[in-house]
């Protein structure tokens, strides 16, 4: 085979520290904005993207040479520091340890872009621990929670 053809859709969830609601709809364009800005610049080829204001979902397309610990690590760290640095929100703000990163099939992922979309609508019926208690069982885990789970 001479071309190696790679299309790894991954759908990522990260949590406020103890998932606390502090991404208020006022921060929540700028952060949004900042961390799409973030994936243009270094190559995280980002799909789809929501901030709630005690999460975030983000759809990516993974490279061959990325990792996926790599593609959450470097922008959650990045973002909280700038979250800081600009005073977004009024108190110090951090990212939960942890991720949850699920792989998407290729003839799903219109279905798993319009649930990004519609979490507004989504967190109006469910809370977001109650969603990533559902997202862990689908894909066979155990949702155990600690403070240091996401």
């Amino acid at each position: 085979m001479l071309h190696s053809y790679t299309k790894i859709l991954v759908h990522l969830v990260w949590a406020t520290k103890k998932r606390d609601k502090l991404l208020t709809k006022e921060a929540r364009p700028q952060v949004l904005e900042h961390i799409a800005a973030y994936g243009r610049d270094n190559n995280i080829s980002i799909d789809s993207l929501n901030l709630q204001m005690d999460h975030v979902h983000v759809l990516i397309t993974l490279l061959s040479n990325q990792k996926i610990d790599d593609i959450v690590r470097l922008p959650k760290g990045e973002s909280s520091h700038w979250i800081n640095a600009e005073n977004i929100i009024p108190q110090k703000f951090s990212w939960q340890r942890g991720y949850g990163a699920f792989s998407v099939s290729f003839s799903q992922v219109e279905l798993v872009r319009q649930y990004i979309r519609n979490q507004d609508e989504h967190h109006r019926k469910n809370s977001f621990s109650e969603e990533f208690d559902a997202m862990l069982r689908k894909h066979g885990f155990d949702p155990v929670q600690t403070d240091e789970s996401v």
